[in-house]
């Protein structure tokens, strides 16, 4: 297998990227296939690795699918769920993607049970799926955890109720909703998460007949039907792809349009502080122009749900502040264990401390290129900005990370006139 990634240092970005669809947000439409027996038609989904994880675990629940090409960064999925017979999301899958038990919602909601394997993906924090539990107890499911599996059970169906969550969670968020659009009675959900994927599922399913309002807010309530049928849907586009190109702009003195979506709307914290760090954007026919001014300014981020500064866009911000002229401070408020990064940008010469969530960046003239290892997928894009940025030609390894979440790298920064290369 290619797990290795060289980057030629001191290259500058001038072109185009067209944005794939959202990870974050085919992975639960997948899922939500599940909810009806007449199938799904799925546009502008990314062909990543965790994409075809979810596949396999559909697959493994019954369901067939045929994938279409619809250009080089994005296919069209055809999926025909009518002989959904298994309720188990085996161990072998799940271990691969932690948004494996965005399952669980729908197959509790169309089966009345179902065993799902408690979660592996990113090491990037404890990330448990408890609040998803207690989102599916107040709507009557008997959750038991048993030999590494949750055992959910809901005989009679599920039953409309009002639940707060404690704590904001998007995949919660969509799990809790998948299970409540087939439920008897109104379900209302406080404290939801207010992210464009969340969002686009809504969309989705309202278009399969559920009746969801409120989505895109903290309130979202959901008047459970009695089944739903089969739809069309295009993914929205992919936010945290965006704005990870708009900083390799950034970090390399170029200019990148950006291609596909409204970003503006999909990106608002984000945009504000990249144009404080010396980013310019431009509105341009589908799309956003971004453009360095020359210099990288010192900010101070604090990750946030959304519409804050997203946590998925932290890893690249800092490598961008490691030549920042002075001091930058970013604050991690989402994930504990989302600073692995940071040793890698040390060995080569970043300059970072850091306490607890709290990391402080202080820029340096240079980046020297290094041997570097990548921890997640985040991490793993901000090794690769860094390292075209430095001095020399760097080798990143273990990039299986970046195939989870970033499509057709090679080919989208060569449409940017840069080159980077797949090694054994």
């Amino acid at each position: 297998m290619i797990e290795k990634i060289k980057v030629y240092g001191k290259q500058k970005a001038n072109g185009k990227v067209h944005i794939s669809g959202a990870k974050n947000a085919a992975l639960p439409l997948l899922a939500a296939a599940l909810l009806s027996s007449d199938g799904m038609r799925l546009k502008n989904v990314p062909p990543l690795t965790d994409v075809t994880t979810m596949l396999a675990l559909l697959e493994n629940l019954g369901i067939t699918y045929q994938v279409f090409k619809d250009s080089h960064y994005a296919n069209s999925i055809k999926l025909k769920t009518d002989a959904l017979e298994n309720f188990t999301a085996p161990y072998e899958i799940v271990k691969k993607m932690r948004a494996s038990a965005l399952v669980l919602g729908p197959l509790l909601s169309r089966l009345g049970r179902c065993r799902v394997s408690l979660p592996g993906g990113c090491a990037i924090g404890v990330r448990p799926i408890d609040l998803h539990l207690k989102g599916m107890e107040a709507l009557g499911a008997t959750i038991e955890l048993r030999d590494g599996y949750v055992h959910a059970s809901a005989p009679e169906g599920l039953r409309g109720a009002e639940f707060t969550f404690p704590i904001v969670t998007v995949t919660g968020t969509e799990n809790v909703v998948m299970a409540a659009v087939l439920a008897n009675g109104t379900t209302v959900l406080k404290n939801a998460a207010r992210e464009p994927e969340v969002v686009d599922l809504a969309n989705c399913l309202n278009k399969m007949g559920a009746n969801i309002s409120g989505h895109g807010t903290e309130t979202v309530v959901i008047h459970g039907v009695t089944s739903l049928r089969s739809t069309e849907h295009t993914v929205v586009p992919d936010r945290i792809e965006a704005g990870t190109y708009a900083i390799a702009a950034g970090i390399t003195n170029g200019r990148i349009d950006l291609l596909g979506g409204d970003f503006r709307k999909l990106l608002p914290s984000f945009l504000d502080k990249m144009e404080l760090a010396g980013l310019s954007f431009s509105s341009i026919d589908n799309g956003l122009r971004v453009e360095s001014s020359g210099k990288i300014l010192p900010i101070d981020v604090d990750t946030e749900p959304f519409p804050g500064y997203p946590t998925d866009l932290q890893a690249q911000c800092m490598a961008m502040l490691c030549l920042a002229d002075g001091k930058s401070n970013i604050r991690e408020n989402i994930w504990e264990n989302r600073f692995m990064h940071v040793a890698e940008l040390m060995r080569m010469g970043a300059d970072i401390s850091v306490a607890g969530t709290h990391a402080q960046v202080r820029g340096v003239k240079h980046l020297t290129a290094a041997p570097v290892m990548a921890t997640d997928l985040r991490a793993s894009f901000s090794l690769i900005l860094a390292a075209l940025a430095a001095d020399g030609d760097t080798v990143i390894d273990r990039v299986y990370h970046l195939d989870r979440g970033y499509c057709c790298v090679k080919e989208k920064f060569a449409d940017c006139g840069i080159a980077i290369e797949r090694i054994k």
